[in-house]
């Protein structure tokens, strides 16, 4: 089985490593994409960014081809999917790939934006993150099928948050960001940036190709990177994932 996944701050890729098999960070090869990869089971895990698929592993699934006997994409998630995992297994097909299993799974939602993330922390318990991973995974085992589904109202407003998101996003996230004086120029943020956005020489710079996953704020060992609109100075790192693992997958310098 192999596996591929983006992540950010440890969620997806602890997901990813509790189902197993080959692993393989989308960031690492989404500048040499193979036409075709092929393995008896074939997974996707991902965050999921405003209702949708973060727009790297859009593309992974829109420029390959997944030939696979098992196909399945897991969204992780803190707040509401929408309808992503609806949406990802249409856009899948649109584009010539299978999705035989689609399921989301609810974490800590690490959006500074809109989230205190110590409160975040205290309900993880009641999203029973562990008791739902397990289920996940005894689906997978026994190749489950699962057409992921969502009710009208939620198609509409998955749409119309999409629609905004877009419009709002477009070379703009850089501007969010706020470096202080506890930055030291250790190159943390360039390193675990998956769209290879950020460049420090004496200062750290942004680019207008943000994947807005938040990691550079989330993983600066200095809490140096902050956002204007911040909700939480508290910051977020899945306890399973290590820094340096999260450097692995993403790094692209």
């Amino acid at each position: 089985m192999t596996i591929f996944y983006f992540t950010s701050t440890g969620n997806s890729l602890a997901v990813a490593k509790r189902i197993g098999g080959n692993l393989i960070s989308i960031p690492q090869i989404i500048s040499d994409l193979k036409p075709e990869y092929k393995d008896d089971a074939i997974g996707v895990v991902f965050p999921v960014y405003g209702f949708f698929i973060p727009k790297m592993a859009r593309r992974f699934l829109a420029e390959t081809k997944l030939s696979a006997n098992y196909t399945f994409a897991i969204g992780t998630y803190g707040n509401m999917p929408g309808a992503c995992m609806r949406n990802v297994q249409k856009y899948a097909l649109d584009h010539g790939n299978r999705i035989d299993y689609a399921e989301s799974l609810l974490m800590v939602d690490n959006y500074l934006p809109n989230f205190e993330i110590a409160d975040q922390i205290a309900k993880l318990p009641k999203k029973n993150p562990e008791e739902n991973l397990k289920r996940i995974i005894a689906d997978i085992e026994a190749q489950k099928k699962l057409e992921a589904t969502a009710s009208l109202l939620w198609r509409l407003f998955t749409s119309a948050i999409a629609a905004a998101e877009k419009a709002w996003a477009k070379d703009t996230q850089a501007q969010s960001y706020i470096l202080n004086k506890d930055c030291v120029s250790c190159g943390i943020c360039a390193k675990i940036c998956p769209a290879g956005n950020i460049s420090v020489t004496d200062k750290v710079q942004f680019g207008s190709n943000c994947e807005w996953c938040l990691g550079c704020v989330h993983l600066c060992p200095k809490n140096a990177i902050h956002l204007k609109n911040e909700k939480s100075a508290e910051r977020w790192r899945n306890p399973e994932v290590s820094l340096k693992e999260i450097i692995a997958a993403n790094n692209r310098i």
